[in-house]
């Protein structure tokens, strides 16, 4: 059954760019918009176009850190499989000494989309089973740090990792009755396109709450939206959603 609570709101930064710029020119706004928090992609390219530039999400959300105050900010999501265990775990605690308090350590284990990333680097890909124990490491060492730990993924198997460890579960894309599902269980925040396909760019504040306020209803404590997305309308929206 859903629950009428308030929830954060947060966007993607533009990382899929040959510079830094535009992404640090959106979390400045964002924090001066009153916007919750921003987030990053952990890809070597934008899905299924190899041929663009793609910044690589902890030097940019160092960056972010360095230059706000009271954003949260992390990644969304970081795959286990792309570094060793130990070395993404470092990556995140260094982050959290530059920005105590307000890293979110998002975690996913890759999927058929991002598999091609592997080939193209040589990076080996590891059975289901053996990305998610890495998966349930690393959210261990991240909770027992003191970060917030979310764990993105519908999958039964990678959500029951989100589960067992105590963290939150982050689902792409889904629907009011995935997240009550799911709430009625554990945590668990959305993040995606208000308008899958096309980009969120024309939305006004309207258009957001109305997407927003069933999954806020369902128990979503976090809306992530992709970019781009016009911040004065998103701002507006957030407003709206942190009041009801």
């Amino acid at each position: 059954m859903g629950r009428a609570v308030s929830a954060r709101v947060g966007i993607m930064l533009p990382s899929f760019r040959g510079t830094p710029g535009e992404a640090l020119a959106v979390a400045s706004e964002a924090e001066d918009r009153g916007l919750d928090g921003v987030f990053v992609y952990d890809h070597l390219w934008p899905m299924g176009q190899p041929e663009r530039p793609a910044i690589a999400p902890f030097p940019l959300l160092g960056a972010v850190a360095a230059t706000t105050s009271v954003l949260h900010l992390g990644t969304l999501v970081a795959r286990v499989e792309v570094i060793p265990d130990e070395l993404l775990v470092a990556e995140f605690a260094a982050l959290d000494h530059m920005a105590p308090g307000r890293v979110i350590a998002a975690l996913g284990t890759g999927d058929h989309l991002s598999f091609a990333e592997n080939e193209a680097y040589g990076v080996p890909l590891r059975s289901a089973s053996d990305r998610r124990a890495s998966l349930g490491s690393c959210a261990r060492a991240l909770l027992g740090l003191g970060l917030q730990v979310w764990i993105g993924g519908l999958a039964r198997a990678t959500v029951a990792v989100a589960e067992e460890v105590g963290a939150v579960a982050n689902f792409w894309q889904a629907d009011p009755e995935t997240v009550a599902t799911q709430a009625a269980r554990s945590p668990v925040t959305w993040a995606g396109m208000a308008t899958p396909g096309r980009p969120d760019a024309d939305l006004d504040a309207a258009a957001i709450v109305a997407l927003a306020r069933p999954l806020v209803t369902a128990g979503a404590n976090w809306l992530v939206f992709g970019w781009p997305v016009d911040l004065v309308e998103l701002a507006s929206a957030a407003r709206a959603i942190h009041s009801d």
